[in-house]
């Protein structure tokens, strides 16, 4: 299968999977798609800086991080035009549409540039969407490249509950995996090869016993 017909293969999954979702996705998410709001905290942009999101969905951490961070410069792209329609409107309700700029894009082969005209990025964050992402590696491997020297790429997704009982990873992984979201097993792996390879310093946390996994990847 090339890129384009599995991006295009994934598109239609997620425009299908959100097309009434996307309506209510945020209030069912809040309570359970924990330490995103840590992750935009900890994003502390320079002054004038730029930030992306990786899969920015309805938007909602892209509207939190700019009000939080209001002389950044914010960007987002999502391969779900469905899920798009709602984060466009979203941030012209919040009368942010100078201040964050969204497109369609596939996460396993976005170029930064191409889509919003930018070389290189202060920080890039992935929250809750390498667990969604097919091309999951890819998409940490593009996103360590577009750093900027001093930037930072920040993770937060689903962990492997190592220290929560075996029932409990059982029966919420089924309820994810009816919701096409895979918790990535090799994660730490793969972030250590990539950070290896890029030259850049690794944090990796496993919190709440297991559930949440976050890391931040550091161009010094």
């Amino acid at each position: 299968m090339s890129a384009a017909t599995g991006g295009a293969d994934q598109k239609g999954l997620m425009d299908a999977t959100y097309a009434l979702h996307r309506h209510f996705y945020d209030f069912t998410r809040k309570f359970y798609l924990l330490g995103r709001d840590a992750l935009i905290r900890g994003l502390n942009p320079p002054r004038g800086g730029t930030v992306l999101e990786v899969g920015c969905g309805t938007a909602r951490n892209l509207i939190v991080a700019a009000k939080r961070f209001p002389e950044a410069r914010f960007y987002g792209f999502d391969i779900s035009e469905a899920m798009l329609e709602t984060a466009r409107a979203s941030v012209e309700k919040n009368g942010l549409s100078g201040k964050i700029t969204l497109a369609q894009g596939d996460a396993g082969a976005f170029d930064v540039n191409a889509l919003f005209g930018v070389d290189k990025l202060d920080r890039v964050f992935m929250s809750y969407t390498l667990s969604m992402i097919p091309p999951w590696v890819e998409a940490i491997e593009l996103g360590a490249k577009a750093l900027a020297q001093g930037g930072s790429l920040h993770i937060v997704d689903f962990g492997q509950y190592e220290r929560l009982p075996g029932f409990a990873k059982r029966l919420h992984f089924k309820s994810l995996n009816d919701f096409h979201v895979y918790p990535r097993d090799t994660l730490p792996a793969v972030l250590k090869r990539i950070a290896e390879e890029e030259g850049l310093r690794l944090d990796f946390r496993s919190t709440l016993r297991g559930y949440v996994w976050s890391a931040t990847l550091t161009r010094d």
